[in-house]
């Protein structure tokens, strides 16, 4: 049943002119840095040949774009996930599928899997562009690796977030801004309260704060590090907000 609903909101997010909207933007800007950067890189390679140990092809061009594309599903998750649980409440849709055989998390989970076929659609295009070049340069296939994992992660997290703040109204455009202005709040309050934590001595809850801060986990993932304990921060995320959405559903199911 999850994969039934994964599959009927994923061809509604492919009939949506906003989600090719914003993939064809998406594409646009990235594809447009990800040709700037590697214009650059050629330009200074001679430079960069007297080095030691000169930065690669990865370092200076894939590590930038995968960084930016972060940058960017802060703005396209929440407005990819806006409609997914809001409408559907609004539009009173929501009410015939939970009369059925189904559980409120198999419904989460659906929607849930449904956002991050469109977020994989857009990471696997961010993921060609430096994959193109592989017979014409030398790439860090590990550090492509780490940045790919980070990158799904965090994707993830933020559609967990997305889902949950879409769950809390009726109107797509509130969900859609309340899920950015949560998402910036994690961005700069949950590295800040992990730091003030670490610093007062506090270190158990400084690690437990960080995992309201998807950006600062994915940092290390974004440089080639598989840092063990910023990956069970985003899943925990992941499944933590997974867990609000089943549970706010369930209060607006149980309200009638």
């Amino acid at each position: 049943m999850i994969y039934a609903i994964a599959a009927k909101d994923l061809k509604s997010l492919f009939t949506s002119p906003v989600a090719w909207v914003v993939l064809t933007f998406v594409q646009l800007v990235l594809g447009y840095g990800f040709l700037k950067r590697f214009d650059d890189f050629m330009q200074v390679q001679p430079q960069l040949m007297q080095l030691p140990s000169p930065p690669g092809f990865t370092e200076m061009v894939a590590a930038p774009t995968f960084a930016s594309t972060a940058a960017i599903l802060l703005f396209a998750v929440p407005l990819l996930a806006m409609r997914l649980i809001s409408e559907e409440r609004r539009n009173q849709t929501l009410v015939l599928m939970t009369s059925a055989p189904v559980s409120m998390l198999d419904i989460v989970l659906g929607k849930f899997l449904a956002l991050m076929g469109m977020l994989m659609l857009i990471l696997g295009l961010v993921a060609i562009m430096p994959l193109s070049l592989s017979l014409a340069t030398r790439l860090d296939y590990r550090m492509l690796a780490s940045m790919a994992l980070g990158l799904t992660l965090m994707a993830a997290a933020f559609a967990s977030v997305s889902l949950y703040v879409s769950s809390l109204t009726t109107h797509p455009i509130v969900a859609a801004l309340g899920a950015f202005g949560a998402l910036i709040a994690m961005l700069f309050m949950g590295e800040n309260v992990a730091e003030g934590l670490s610093a007062k001595g506090y270190a158990v809850p400084a690690a437990l704060a960080q995992i309201f801060s998807p950006v600062k986990n994915f940092e290390p993932l974004g440089k080639g590090v598989i840092d063990s304990h910023a990956v069970v921060c985003l899943l925990l995320l992941i499944v933590l907000f997974l867990a609000f959405t089943t549970r706010a559903l369930e209060a607006w199911r149980l309200r009638g």
